[in-house]
């Protein structure tokens, strides 16, 4: 079996997706305040920039700046997915392998990084986090998803609060 090599990049600037294990949950958003203190918790434990982020049903993407002379993004998301978990039921089916483990069969065991390459790159994974409720369909305008980092833009400045439309009005290329 081929060990997977995740990047390491101190300081680093990285895009991460994680997903639930039955894609068909809603585990995440029933859960937002559990959500919301699994990642306090991992943050008190290791800090690191939240650039931008999503909650959705199902999964989530987020958009994080390393600390310096800091690579240890897997450390933070363990902690993430534990904290979340614990004190949830184990998933009914779960494989020989998870029950071994002793991993309750919440989340998809990997998750997907990208180390960030420029400006541009950052630019379009940070649009790509906040269209995502509206790519898959869960709401029709940016603004009217509560779980996101968008809000935080706006109030900043940094995006107007009407950015990127309404779906049923634009086409738009956002990760398709």
């Amino acid at each position: 079996m081929s060990r997977y090599r995740r990047v390491k990049i101190e300081g680093g600037l990285f895009f991460f997706t994680l997903a639930l294990a039955d894609r068909s949950s809603g585990l995440l958003v029933r859960n937002i305040d559990r959500a919301r203190r699994a990642y306090a918790f991992a943050y008190e434990r290791h800090p690191f920039e939240t650039v931008a982020i999503c909650i959705l049903p199902d999964h989530l993407h987020a958009l994080w700046q390393l600390p310096d002379r800091d690579a240890d993004y897997a450390s933070r998301w363990s902690l993430f997915k534990s904290a979340f978990s614990r004190g949830l039921p184990a998933a009914p089916q779960r494989s020989a392998s998870k029950i071994a483990k002793r991993e309750k069969g919440i989340w998809q065991r990997r998750y997907w990084e990208h180390a960030i390459r420029d400006e541009n790159d950052l630019d379009r994974h940070i649009e790509y986090i906040h269209y995502n409720p509206v790519k898959h369909e869960l709401v029709t305008r940016v603004p009217d998803w509560p779980h996101s980092s968008f809000h935080r833009y706006v109030e900043q400045g940094l995006l107007p609060a009407d950015w990127a439309g309404d779906a049923t009005d634009l086409a738009c290329s956002f990760g398709e």
